[in-house]
């Protein structure tokens, strides 16, 4: 169409162009398209055995039978012989790339060296997703390298450890770390589809059990207060069996509300803002201080862990403030502390909060929006948290973690 035919084409509800003429007769485009995102996260029990088809047939929809899998490390020890013996029974000719996935790989050259090992696959970015199978760090190094290969390369998740069936591998977030800042540099990117096993956690040590329990109870205490009292009652048994029932061979229970309540309570917080347009985000509760906590300290804390002293942190700040009774305060104090998480760490002074606040300052668009839990199972948004009141928290947050290190002794 010629500029000349008209000076104003309306978009459409799917999109459009708009093409404006300015009184010189110059012209100016406006472009508008909107791309539709729908994945699925499906629970799927013994996911590895090669009767279960729904790994081989992932995203694949009966066309190429290659697969690049991304394998974590640590995976790599206690399943690769059948990982391989899976996709060997299905028929399907994978080239397998094991990932040292830990915190500290997080970077550039993680995804470098997967780029070169997709390349060197020659995959079929249109009909050959990649396989993820890993914990969280291994989802998100994958779901970007992904992402930027091409411009857009489909995923299939499998995530390994508590922490990616509930966290890590339930939204579209992926990420690296940067100039020593957790997860910098990332995407907004939804892979095609996510396999939940909770089989794998049986394998996991108990310290990674914990770690993903820390993200549980986020939801847990900022809108579940009935997967609170679940915690509270069988946690510590959850944590010690890693969610398994006593025989070894099926996810108990428990472990299967737990699991459940927590990706459905995720999601319904994830799913209105997927792009994280408001910045008012519940589920931004324990991220506010634990990305300066957790790169201060590494290699000594977990994801989680850190996310867990954040919780701590945040919830002696909202007694103080009178939004959680003392009684609740211990509640949780004593929940996280059955659950095998720390509740303090000796990077945790006034002036390096304060600067973790500042920086996530920057990050909602220059206001704290800092989540705090009002009782147990809601919360509330607060703009004004200062440096003496973090002096004073962090001296309380100290003397309780004292008093519970005294009666462990």
């Amino acid at each position: 169409m010629s500029i000349h035919d008209d000076n104003h084409l309306h978009p459409s509800a799917a999109g459009g162009l708009d093409l404006r003429l300015d009184a010189a007769n110059a012209p100016s485009w406006t472009v508008r398209a909107f791309k539709h995102v729908s994945y699925e996260i499906r629970i799927c029990q013994n996911v590895l055995d090669p009767a279960c088809a729904d790994l081989a047939e992932a995203a694949s929809a009966g066309r190429s039978r290659r697969r690049f899998v991304a394998v974590d490390a640590n995976v790599e020890r206690f399943y690769g012989d059948r990982v391989r013996a899976y996709f060997d029974a299905r028929g399907i000719d994978a080239h397998y790339q094991s990932v040292q996935a830990g915190e500290t790989r997080k970077t550039f050259d993680t995804v470098a060296e997967l780029v070169r090992g997709i390349d060197a696959f020659g995959i079929d970015r249109r009909r050959e997703p990649i396989i993820a199978i890993g914990g969280g760090v291994l989802l998100d190094v994958v779901g970007l390298t992904a992402n930027l290969y091409r411009r857009g390369t489909p995923v299939v998740r499998l995530p390994t450890t508590l922490i990616g069936l509930v966290d890590a591998g339930v939204g579209v977030k992926t990420g690296i770390n940067f100039n020593e800042q957790k997860n910098r540099l990332g995407t907004y990117s939804a892979a095609d589809l996510t396999l939940l096993d909770p089989s794998f956690l049986a394998t996991l040590s108990r310290r990674h059990v914990a770690n993903g329990l820390a993200e549980i109870l986020k939801i847990a205490l900022i809108k579940d207060r009935g997967l609170f009292d679940i915690l509270e009652a069988d946690g510590a048994a959850l944590l010690e069996s890693r969610f398994q029932t006593l025989s070894g061979t099926a996810t108990s229970a428990a472990g299967s509300a737990v699991i459940q309540r927590a990706i459905h309570g995720m999601l319904e917080e994830l799913q209105p803002n997927l792009w994280e347009a408001k910045l008012e985000r519940l589920v931004d509760y324990g991220h506010t201080f634990s990305p300066t906590i957790e790169m201060r300290a590494l290699p000594s804390l977990l994801h989680g862990e850190a996310v867990c002293v954040d919780m701590a942190l945040t919830t002696v700040l909202a007694e103080h403030r009178g939004l959680i009774s003392a009684r609740d305060r211990d509640r949780v104090i004593g929940v996280m502390t059955a659950l095998g998480l720390p509740i303090w760490h000796d990077v945790l002074t006034p002036d390096t909060l304060m600067g973790a606040l500042h920086d996530t300052v920057r990050h909602r668009d220059g206001r704290q929006r800092l989540p705090l839990p009002v009782g147990i199972g809601d919360a509330a948004f607060v703009d004004d948290v200062t440096l003496p009141e973090l002096t004073d928290t962090v001296l309380d947050l100290a003397e309780l973690a004292r008093r519970r290190e005294l009666a462990r002794a």
